[in-house]
């Protein structure tokens, strides 16, 4: 090694100097662009002007330099043992018009899914005192609807049930499908954290999975939430039968969006009998690591959620995901219709690993007007 380094310099080197050469040495040769744009994510910070082919390497780095790399920018962007704990209810189930390929809710196709009326108040705000009893900071409240047009009934009720839950001292996201601009300010008005609307995968492999709806319509609908003030949570799945190329292609989308997601999701296909994507082979572990940490390092702000498919990897897999740039998980017996991991379950996971559980965010609140007691208790206590 000393011999190499004298014979690239050409003249004799002090002793001293070689150990400071063999370090630059070795991280010259085993540079990837993981390790480049994670140290330019630290130095600069977050930047919306990505190339495709830029994610694309980070994303095709080896992977425990990607798994290396993205625990160091969420060390320097976020607090790296918190992770936040939500809750997922599906308050509107089955009967929904869209033909999401991989949705049992969709009434296209025979997954033995029942639909069901919008659940009542009292139902939904006990379902939100337990999560809040769980450990869960925010509650999500998810309605299988094609959009919120021609439902003002049942709209203003979840205006209702915002109100309420926000009172509890909880966030509050709601994934209800399309919306209006108009709709999207009265759920700002009425306290609603955030608004979660997947773009699912890549523009060009979107056609493959969905077709009644276009992928520019769920990107206006990010336009209205982020207009009307309310944190945007949009991410994507994996394991639909898309390339590696979509994958890249999705988290390319959301990182040159105007403003970041506050919230980026990473679901892993949940295969449903009866749904077109009965038959895909479950993700891989790796495969999760790989976006998590890429996502990481091109959106070091974000929450990036830990979300459907979790329940099929152990707690040393869950720990890689964490340590690569997730911070944030989904917990309770379900998420909408499947199964995920329960409450005692994820208490024992985070004792073991010293995760510490996220308090709520209420810093982007530009009203109080939905303020209850306990939500005011609540900031006091943050300080």
């Amino acid at each position: 090694m000393v011999m190499i380094i004298r014979s690239i310099i050409g003249r004799s080197i002090s002793t001293a100097v070689l150990p400071h050469l063999r370090l630059r040495y070795f991280s010259v040769t085993s540079s990837s662009a993981a390790a480049a744009e994670a140290e330019r994510s630290i130095r600069e910070g977050p930047r919306n002007d990505w190339s495709r082919d830029e994610i694309k390497s980070i994303y095709d780095s080896p992977l425990l330099d990607l798994l290396f790399h993205g625990a160091q920018v969420h060390r320097h962007a976020q607090n790296f043992r918190e992770v936040q704990q939500c809750t997922l209810l599906s308050i509107k189930t089955g009967g929904c018009s869209e033909d999401c390929s991989y949705c049992p809710q969709s009434s296209r196709y025979d997954t033995g899914l029942k639909a069901q009326k919008l659940m009542n108040k009292d139902a939904v705000l006990e379902a939100a005192k337990r999560a809040k009893e769980g450990g869960s900071t925010r509650f999500c409240m998810g309605a299988a609807w094609r959009e919120t047009v021609g439902r003002k009934t049942n709209f203003n009720q979840i205006l209702e049930y915002v109100k309420e839950i926000r009172g509890m001292g909880l966030e509050v996201c709601c994934t209800l499908g399309m919306l209006e601009k108009q709709q999207a300010l009265e759920l700002k008005k009425a306290g609603l954290t955030a608004y979660n609307h997947n773009l699912d995968t890549s523009r060009e492999y979107y056609p493959n999975i969905i077709t009644t709806r276009t992928y520019d319509e769920r990107l206006e609908t990010l336009n209205h939430v982020r207009e009307a003030g309310i944190n945007v949570c949009s991410g994507g799945i994996i394991g639909l039968g898309e390339a590696e190329e979509d994958r890249v292609g999705l988290l390319h989308t959301l990182a040159t969006l105007p403003t970041h997601p506050e919230s980026v999701p990473i679901n892993a296909l949940i295969a449903v009998k009866g749904t077109p994507l009965q038959d895909q082979k479950p993700v891989e572990i790796w495969e999760m690591i790989r976006m998590i940490a890429t996502a990481r390092i091109v959106m070091p702000k974000a929450m990036v959620r830990l979300s459907a498919g979790r329940v099929r990897f152990s707690i040393p897999e869950q720990a890689l995901c964490f340590l690569a740039g997730a911070n944030s998980i989904f917990t309770g017996e379900k998420l909408l219709t499947t199964p995920n991991n329960d409450y005692d379950a994820d208490q024992q996971m985070f004792n073991l690993l010293g995760l510490i559980p996220k308090p709520p965010d209420f810093s982007d609140d530009s009203s109080n007007d939905f303020e209850g007691e306990e939500l005011k208790e609540s900031r006091s206590a943050l300080g």
